[in-house]
């Protein structure tokens, strides 16, 4: 929710080096250039290397609204196999063809959620930029991510599942999301390294993969400090 990122080893490598060191991303699929065309203009508080919030359609209303959420609610007690757009329809008490006006396929309804879910999570990671407390913003981007990850699991799935067509999300969605790994680390493949960490923890969490009795906080602090170290000696 840069979340997502998985070709960016292959991105940085086939840009030129100054690039790779002015990019903004964690490794988003999308292009640094369009990506910074299509982000708002810079606001003053900008952080060094954040990027402004990108256009993002607004929010369903009314019947379509009604849609999303229904889906969500599928999505999350039921898994992703059974989102059909029967299934929707019969969860709303309305016959399928009635989706139609609405929502294209049941495609169109997945890209709905998973804009939704990748603006909160980039709403999360930059407002953990800024959050108050005495812990670092390195630290305060995990606690954010893993929390909004936690309980918005069928969408995070979703979201990053490999087979998701990210052409269909708007331009530069996924860079800013993913954008504060960089802003906290100053380095696109130390930002990658981190993203891939907190990813991991997180579904590994979620998939219920660590032993009995494991320490998560202290391996989430042990990952930070780890992490905050290599940024101050890069």
């Amino acid at each position: 929710m840069s979340c997502t990122l998985a070709d960016v080893s292959r991105t940085l490598a086939e840009e030129p080096a100054d690039a790779q060191r002015t990019c903004t991303r964690t490794g988003a699929m999308t292009p640094p250039s369009a990506a910074r065309a299509t982000a708002t203009p810079p606001a003053t508080d900008l952080l060094p290397g954040e990027l402004g919030r990108p256009e993002v359609p607004v929010a369903k209303a009314g019947r379509a609204a009604e849609i999303v959420g229904a889906a969500r609610k599928i999505l999350e007690a039921e898994g992703a196999d059974a989102l059909t757009m029967r299934r929707v329809a019969d969860e709303l008490g309305i016959q399928a063809p009635s989706l139609y006006k609405h929502f294209a396929s049941k495609k169109a309804i997945e890209v709905a959620l998973v804009i939704d879910g990748i603006a909160k999570l980039g709403e999360a990671t930059h407002s953990a930029l800024r959050g108050p407390g005495p812990s670092s913003p390195l630290t305060r981007l995990l606690v954010a991510y893993r929390a909004l990850c936690l309980v918005n699991a069928a969408v995070y799935r979703l979201a990053t599942q490999s087979s998701f067509a990210r052409d269909l999300l708007p331009a530069g969605l996924e860079e800013w999301a993913g954008n504060p790994f960089f802003v906290v680390t100053g380095d696109p493949e130390l930002a990658q390294a981190l993203w891939s960490f907190t990813h991991g923890m997180v579904v590994l969490e979620l998939d219920g993969r660590y032993p009995a009795g494991s320490n998560l906080e202290a391996t989430w602090r042990a990952g930070a400090s780890a992490f905050e170290r290599a940024a101050a000696n890069r």
